[in-house]
């Protein structure tokens, strides 16, 4: 009896896989389908950054799991998660009118309605011994399982909303961009998730039972993290309450500072968005650009002070084209806030080319 209460409170648990690509999203033990909703694990911990991407208005839940008896640590401030973390990510949208808010901001959700919401897809990011494992899987029609989709995936969108109908085809990364753009290097040598590092957890959310706490104080309640971070709670780039430079800054640093950072994969770029700059010019301002290729618009610096529609940050912000946008993945459609933010920004500069 005792060996049988064992095996059904480790059912709970989510499971750890050190080797292979499980096919099933469930293989991984995340998550369950009680009735119409898909229930968290109770042992994970649902997160939201303070800075969230944006995947074409995707709702998003996300998840965080460290097994028992492991513990993260702080290295020079960043979290350096054990072997066994399992980070999770699923994307869905509402299906009924009333309830599609395109513009409303990621609230990040405890669990998903299934009634009221359509699956598309569970991205995981698992810390194995050689470093950060990602998985793309795709749910399918039913709503009842999602597979692991190495190469990646796309889905007819057309999202219903008061505002008019908005068809587009949402693309699921592979294998590889889902890492490429889901870690990110820090000056400990290290590998970090990117959404899951001290930064975006220095922040308050709601738990499950509505109580507002610092997230990084609920990972050491767990046992999960040795200590809190020595940060400020981190500023929104959705929080009015502070100035435009600031809001700014957070907004590029969550959406380009993974790739354009001095050792990112934009590096040849010399565009520093993740605040490491210590130049304007290395920011963007009257810099020419060096690796654009035909993603200029024929204009000639990346920013010009007063002057958004003139500078190649905002052309490509703006652009849907595919040798052209940036992000270059993870979106179809434009964010229309966020352009919104960058070209207040830019006309308020000061200064001139």
């Amino acid at each position: 009896m005792i060996a049988l209460l064992l095996a059904a409170c480790s059912e709970s648990d989510p499971s750890y896989f050190a080797t292979g690509s499980p096919p099933r999203l469930s293989d991984w033990n995340l998550f369950e389908l009680v009735g119409n909703q898909l229930l968290p694990a109770e042992s994970s911990l649902v997160f939201r950054p303070a800075n969230q991407l944006f995947n074409d208005y995707a709702h998003k839940l996300r998840t965080l799991w460290i097994p028992d008896g492991s513990q993260a640590q702080l290295l020079d401030g960043e979290i350096d998660y054990p072997v066994g973390t399992v980070l999770s990510k699923t994307f869905y949208y509402p299906l009924d009118a009333e309830r599609n808010h395109l513009l409303l901001a990621d609230s990040g959700a405890s669990k998903v309605d299934l009634l009221s919401n359509q699956l598309i897809e569970t991205r995981l990011l698992v810390r194995r011994a050689a470093g950060w494992a990602a998985f793309p899987y795709v749910w399918n029609e039913e709503q009842t399982e999602a597979f692991l989709r190495v190469a990646g995936a796309s889905k007819a969108i057309d999202l219903k909303s008061d505002t008019g109908n908005l068809e587009f085809v949402y693309f699921v990364p592979n294998e590889n961009q889902c890492s490429g753009c889901h870690t990110t290097s820090h000056p400990d040598g290290g590998m970090h998730p990117l959404g899951a590092v001290a930064t975006q957890l220095s922040s308050m959310f709601e738990d499950v039972n509505g109580d507002l706490t610092m997230q990084t104080e609920r990972l050491v309640a767990r046992g999960w993290l040795s200590q809190v971070p020595i940060r400020m709670n981190t500023l929104s780039w959705q929080d009015q309450s502070y100035g435009i430079d600031a809001r700014a800054g957070a907004y590029l640093n969550i959406h380009c500072g993974h790739c354009h950072n001095p050792e990112g994969a934009a590096d040849t770029s010399a565009l520093l968005l993740d605040g490491s700059h210590t130049l304007s010019v290395h920011m963007g301002v009257c810099k020419p650009p060096v690796a654009a290729g035909g993603g200029t618009g024929n204009l000639q610096y990346s920013i010009v002070p007063g002057e958004p529609e003139q500078s190649i940050l905002l052309y490509r912000m703006q652009s849907t084209a595919p040798d052209e946008m940036m992000p270059e993945l993870g979106r179809s459609l434009i964010h229309i806030e966020g352009i919104e933010l960058i070209r207040r920004w830019i006309a308020e500069m000061p200064g001139s080319c």
